[in-house]
């Protein structure tokens, strides 16, 4: 029998089609594509990484025997701050080749704790973006939580918003534990609808209830309705 949140996301593929994965699926690319773009977003962080894909090369070894100043120019296609992206993109690349060979797939044969503690020392990875690529190279169904759209999952019930960020993600989490099978498929396609669903009508500023196919069964929308 199905859960609450399982026929949830049913009427969400139903609604936006299924989920499709744009993102690289290798570790080493993962943590090169978060940081390519600035502010950070999917269309950002994929234009710097197809820039520097193109125009340097992923290898470590490419990026690391690249001027500051062309790596900085590169990074332009991604947004701001292009010259602290550059530096950034140097200090993956050498932790890469000094750490670990060249080779970031050896991590995902670790323990799952002593993974995400390696994942977590690279720029702008935290507890969602080492969760998120334990998900996504099917390491382990980690329940992950798209960090941007943690909001999500507490508006519809599941799980409650916390006084800061860490405790409500950590709450989103164990719905997801709680309503969905320990399996990479289900955890993974529950990621990228409740993603697309946050970005495109669930915002987390002004969503547009009006136009969204669960808001009958969304806690968020039934108590806002009679101040509106």
């Amino acid at each position: 029998m199905k859960t609450r949140l399982a026929k949830l996301l049913d009427r969400l593929e139903n609604f936006y089609g299924k989920p499709k994965r744009s993102y690289p699926v290798d570790p080493y690319e993962m943590v090169l594509h978060r940081n390519c773009g600035y502010p950070q977003s999917d269309d950002r962080c994929e234009k710097g990484f197809l820039a520097l894909k193109q125009k340097v090369g992923l290898r470590p070894a490419e990026i690391l025997a690249t001027l500051d100043t062309k790596l900085a120019e590169v990074m332009r296609a991604g947004g701001m701050v292009p010259e602290l992206r550059a530096r950034r993109l140097k200090e993956i690349a050498a932790r890469v080749e000094s750490e670990f060979g060249g080779d970031l797939q050896a991590v995902l044969r670790r323990p799952l704790s002593e993974a995400k503690k390696v994942f977590k020392k690279f720029p702008t990875i935290g507890d969602p973006g080492a969760e998120k690529i334990l998900l996504f190279t099917k390491t382990a169904p980690v329940a992950a939580v798209p960090s941007n759209c943690v909001h999500v999952l507490p508006r519809l019930g599941f799980g409650q918003e916390k006084e800061n960020y860490s405790a409500t993600y950590r709450s989103a989490q164990e719905a997801l534990r709680s309503e969905l099978p320990e399996d990479c498929a289900a955890q993974l396609r529950a990621y990228l609808l409740i993603k697309r669903h946050g970005q495109e009508l669930c915002k987390a500023s002004r969503p547009k209830c009006e136009q969204c196919p669960v808001s009958p069964d969304c806690n968020y929308f039934q108590s806002q309705r009679p101040s509106e």
